[in-house]
């Protein structure tokens, strides 16, 4: 049986261009210099080219960066890549964990705790807006690779109903509100992480967390700054992905 990721491609060409298709889905697609039908990309072994007007195209798998940053549909903020990887080491996520997760948003970083836990672990993610919600289910469901994701269409103050969970990993508005709920569900020395986008939701989380026996590790933001790969001009980008969120760890204690 065919996994939904498997009829995904990505296509690049010169200057950055980059199109995430499904050759499943017969349509043409558009290029800077030119077209090509999803039936012929379909015939392209991973790694091969075209041509479109002389201009060189490669093909190659769609992997979990392409689909989340250039197709995932989203109407949230997701976590970025650079923060992702961190936060993934940070609470400690390998095959079999057992982990939580508020709010699922378009279901990106779900996508990395699938991958991560693998098909002996669980993911068991929370949404309260039902659109939301109903948008990250399609979402996990065209790129999962594992079918080990819980969701709930509900708020994740209302409480958990996993309980002894090795990791949770909060993004939403007001994380502090949800503190409690979390110490309940995680087991005694589990990981949490939340993510923030301003100074002032930091500060009202740590305050949220000592009140209720928290150890916090680490309050931390990660800049990413790329180059362009071009031997005989290496130099950076014009532009660079800068501040994209505070990521706060803490573990339970007793």
């Amino acid at each position: 049986m065919e996994h939904m990721f498997e009829s995904k491609r990505v296509i690049i060409g010169p200057e950055g261009f980059k199109k995430v298709i499904d050759i499943s889905i017969p349509k043409r697609v558009n290029l800077p210099t030119g077209y090509i039908e999803t039936e012929k990309i379909a015939h392209i072994p991973p790694g091969g080219s075209f041509f479109a007007n002389d201009v060189e195209y490669f093909v190659f798998p769609c992997d979990t960066f392409d689909y989340v940053m250039h197709f995932l549909k989203r109407h949230t903020q997701i976590v970025y890549p650079k923060d992702g990887a961190y936060i993934l080491m940070k609470l400690d996520i390998h095959p079999g964990k057992r982990v939580g997760e508020a709010g699922t948003g378009s279901g990106a970083f779900t996508l990395y705790l699938s991958m991560a836990v693998g098909p002996e672990g669980r993911v068991y993610t929370y949404e309260q807006r039902e659109e939301f919600y109903k948008k990250a289910e399609k979402n996990i469901k065209n790129f999962s690779k594992f079918d080990n994701v819980v969701m709930h269409n509900k708020s994740v103050v209302e409480g958990i109903e996993e309980k002894d969970l090795d990791a949770f990993f909060l993004d939403i508005r007001e994380p502090e509100e949800a503190i409690p709920a979390v110490r309940e569900a995680l087991k005694p020395a589990g990981h949490l992480g939340i993510l923030v986008p301003t100074t002032n939701q930091v500060s009202e989380t740590l305050i949220a967390l000592q009140n209720h026996r928290f150890y916090v590790s680490e309050v931390v933001e990660i800049m990413m700054r790329q180059y362009k790969p071009v031997a005989e001009r290496l130099r950076p980008d014009d532009r660079m992905i800068g501040h994209t969120a505070y990521m706060i760890f803490a573990r339970k204690i007793l």
